[in-house]
């Protein structure tokens, strides 16, 4: 060789996989983002959006009328134990006759369990469980006496790893 490079030509087989290598690289990444959708959360929060919507007005009269009570519900987790603390406008505990709590992850359903708080008096429930780190979201019910539970939603977060 004198120096130079030898000149090569553009041929058909360049192209071939030139194109063969583009759309490869863009089918490869739809069949990685379909997989990954299909294969996590749903989105499906209610089965029946339009059934669901029917009682909307209803849950939120439910709502107003346990707000107007004036109660002061909290919820709190120390990385053992869930804890309720339902107060009533006075400060005095509320009697109860059960406690429950739904623990839900905001995007994963297969982390969800349904636990009982036991009464510990003064209006506080607790139960022991571990929860994993990240975003949970609790929703208690407790029936209070009224003609349907309190139901008191929150969010909290979990800190470190927790269970797995």
């Amino acid at each position: 060789m004198d120096g130079k490079m030898a000149e090569r030509e553009f041929t058909g087989k360049h192209m071939l996989g030139v194109l063969v290598l583009f759309f490869g690289t863009i089918i490869s990444v739809n069949l990685t983002l379909a997989y990954f959708a299909n294969s996590t959360w749903s989105g499906l929060v209610v089965k029946n959006s339009y059934v669901a919507s029917q009682h909307f007005n209803e849950n939120q009269g439910v709502a107003r009328a346990h707000a107007a009570l004036g109660w002061h519900p909290s919820v709190s987790y120390d990385g053992a134990q869930l804890r309720f603390t339902l107060l009533d406008a006075k400060g005095a505990p509320v009697a109860t006759n059960g406690v429950k709590a739904k623990l839900m992850r905001p995007a994963h359903e297969g982390m969800d369990q349904i636990v009982e708080l036991v009464s510990a008096g003064n209006g506080l429930h607790v139960v022991d469980t571990r929860l994993a780190g990240g975003q949970w979201v609790v929703e208690v019910l407790a029936e209070a006496g009224l003609d349907t539970p309190y139901r008191h939603a929150t969010r909290i977060l979990v800190k470190g790893e927790g269970a797995k």
